[in-house]
């Protein structure tokens, strides 16, 4: 049945009856499955998702192909690689230039390159994000949730003191915020197993301390009189019973953190100025302020390349002191960063500069600290791109970017177009091979999956095997079961696995 095209307007009226659903849905029930979460040994403590959010190319990044330089007068469709490729620690597998630190770490990964995005109709970028975080195609009749609010759900926290879910980098008052929110949330399971944002890493600190100038005493006042709020407002205002007392409980788990030890995880001004440069290119002077550089005309890209090499050394404290899922992101905001449609050579020179460092230098830590092998790091987009191929060759879809005959100028130079037929997932500790590849794509334009095809819900079976839940699982609301993938059908590509599961 062919999937409908949805605009951005229908997208968001469907999201935002869902949102009303999930504050009326009462308990959602855990149902244990054949093989549970009780029955499955994990192979991973903890998540890392590292999101490359707008649509990073695979063949400008981790499937490079033939390289062409660029020449005034070029045919765009003679296009596939804007970077000569570069060898990596494993004999066989090559990135594209401007991944070299990464490439050095590539004997401790698993590399998929045959990741194929859902078939959506009309591609919308929070469509798609939507559809990898949650593993279900919007819009849903249920509010859906996040994949981490999932993993919050199903294992708990590691330590009662830290939030099991943390988002960093990601803004919601800008570009596609109401969108970006519908899924980043835990949807019907409550408020409680919802992220913990942190929009800048360099003040995640000030995102855990009581206001300037309120006393502890003021503070302790003002998190009460919110209690007494929340238990006289009737059902239905703040939701069901149930999530209303998740709000609560959502409550008491921000009033630990405020009050523990843990909390100085998120203060990156405690780390060493030369362990802060090896995530972040220059190092960064925490005199300044990231909100400031990223509102200013002409500052935000270099501004949002020191961030995400903080936001990635702050996902390393986090993960130490016992968070479950922590997703970095390099920020979507649409025609921005990975969103390429134009000055796609030199915006991408720009988040090599920005990823480069910072993932490698997450993984060497995580190995350094003996983290790794519990702790599985994903890097992974929700499509990847082409210069003259939208979709899929085999369902096409309308094409969003008007190109050229020929190419005249830089600006005109990159992988324009949305393309959702391969992709690359990056992958890292949490019980995955070391220097393995899998999947094939064609050498040659469509460079599409020949072999190995790797679809959203058995990448999202995968991440749950190795965390030791079944993709079989499922809570029931509203009198049906909800699967941690979609229908159950998910199954994990056992071949990933360094170890038979």
């Amino acid at each position: 049945m062919k999937t409908p095209d949805f605009s951005r307007r229908d997208f968001v009226k469907g999201l935002s009856a869902a949102t009303m659903g999930a504050l009326a849905a009462g308990y959602p029930h855990q149902l244990f499955a054949e093989g549970s979460v009780e029955k499955l040994a994990a192979t991973a403590d903890t998540v890392i998702v590292l999101w490359m959010g707008g649509g990073m190319a695979a063949t400008e990044t981790f499937d490079p192909k033939r390289y062409t330089a660029f020449e005034k007068g070029m045919n765009p469709n003679t296009v596939l690689s804007t970077f000569p490729s570069i060898p990596t620690t494993v004999d066989g597998i090559r990135f594209s230039e401007g991944l070299e630190r990464v490439a050095k770490v590539m004997d401790r990964g698993t590399l998929i390159r045959s990741y194929t995005a859902g078939d959506l109709g009309f591609i919308l970028h929070s469509r798609h994000q939507f559809h990898w975080h949650t593993g279900y195609a919007p819009p849903q009749s249920v509010a859906c949730p996040h994949i981490g609010a999932m993993i919050s759900r199903t294992l708990g926290p590691k330590n009662p003191a830290v939030p099991a879910f943390v988002n960093i980098g990601q803004r919601f008052d800008v570009g596609e915020g109401e969108e970006l929110k519908a899924f980043t949330s835990a949807g019907f399971l409550g408020s409680e197993y919802g992220p913990f944002n942190v929009a800048y890493p360099d003040s995640a600190k000030d995102v855990v301390t009581p206001p300037g100038g309120m006393s502890p005493g003021r503070f302790e006042n003002r998190d009460r009189f919110y209690r007494r709020l929340a238990d006289a407002s009737p059902v239905g205002q703040l939701g069901s019973g149930y999530q209303k007392d998740s709000l609560v409980r959502s409550l008491d788990s921000a009033h630990r953190l405020l009050s523990s030890s843990a909390a100085k995880a998120f203060d990156l001004t405690l780390e060493k100025p030369e362990t802060i440069a090896k995530y972040v290119p220059r190092g960064w002077d925490f005199s300044k302020k990231l909100g400031s550089d990223m509102t200013r005309e002409g500052t935000y890209e270099k501004a949002n390349i020191q961030r995400f090499g903080l936001g990635c050394l702050l996902a390393r404290r986090l993960a130490e002191v016992g968070a479950r899922y922590i997703e970095v992101t390099t920020e979507y905001i649409p025609f921005l960063n990975w969103d390429t449609h134009e000055r796609g050579h030199e915006k991408l020179v720009n988040m090599k500069v920005a990823i480069d460092g910072a993932i490698a230098q997450l993984v060497l830590d995580l190995e350094e600290r003996g983290m790794l092998e519990r702790t599985l790091v994903i890097v992974a987009s929700e499509f990847s791109r082409d210069m003259m191929q939208e979709g899929k060759p085999d369902k096409p879809v309308v094409d969003q970017v008007p190109l050229p005959d020929k190419i005249e100028t830089l600006t005109q130079y990159g992988m324009h177009r949305h393309f959702t037929d391969a992709g690359c997932v990056l992958m890292f500790g949490g019980g995955m091979k070391r220097g393995h590849l899998h999947g094939v794509t064609a050498d040659e334009r469509p460079c599409k999956t020949i072999k190995d095809r790797v679809v959203i819900e058995d990448l999202h079976a995968t991440i749950y095997r190795a965390l030791g839940i079944s993709p079989k699982l499922s809570y029931e609301i509203e009198k049906r079961p909800f699967y941690v993938t979609r229908d159950g059908v998910g199954k994990p590509i056992n071949s990933l696995f360094a170890k038979a599961v």
